[in-house]
């Protein structure tokens, strides 16, 4: 019975400075960038620059199918023109941003004929979410939803 107690209390403790011991990973993650496929590359390059007010940049895979923007707090967006074939569109699956001024972006749209819509799907209207930020939702050439918002984030 002791050598039993004995083998037992060597096993805890090894197993007690291993959990001592040991540090349990943590990943810490942040957006690098964000990749989409589109159909018509220079239609959407078109659209992000314009509309959205993304700079564009070298895109250091050199292939003529990818075209690289930039937000304004230096997350990059690939558009990459290829087949879409499987991917699906939903409100749900959006990308947001803030907006610097969103009833200016909202009268921008409207002097461009760009549609947008709140969350509920009401034509030319924004809402407020539950946290106090307003908000409207665009769709890209592709339909992929834009949620854009007045987060004051500059």
């Amino acid at each position: 019975m002791i050598r039993h107690m004995k083998k037992f209390l060597v096993l805890f403790l090894i197993v007690s400075c291993y959990e001592v011991g040991a540090q349990v990973y943590q990943p810490k993650a942040k957006i690098d960038h964000l990749a989409i496929v589109v159909t018509d590359l220079d239609k959407s390059a078109l659209f992000y620059s314009k509309i959205l007010g993304l700079n564009e940049i070298t895109n250091q895979t050199k292939k003529s199918n990818i075209r690289w923007f930039q937000f304004e707090d230096g997350i990059e967006l690939h558009l990459i023109q290829t087949s879409k074939e499987g991917i699906l569109t939903k409100k749900d699956l959006h990308l947001a941003t803030a907006i610097n001024d969103l009833p200016e972006f909202i009268k921008m749209l409207e002097s461009k004929q760009v549609p947008f819509e709140s969350w509920q799907g009401e034509s030319n209207t924004s809402n407020s979410r539950p946290d106090g930020i307003n908000q409207v939702y665009v769709q890209d050439p592709d339909g992929y939803w834009i949620e854009v918002n007045d987060a004051n984030r500059f």
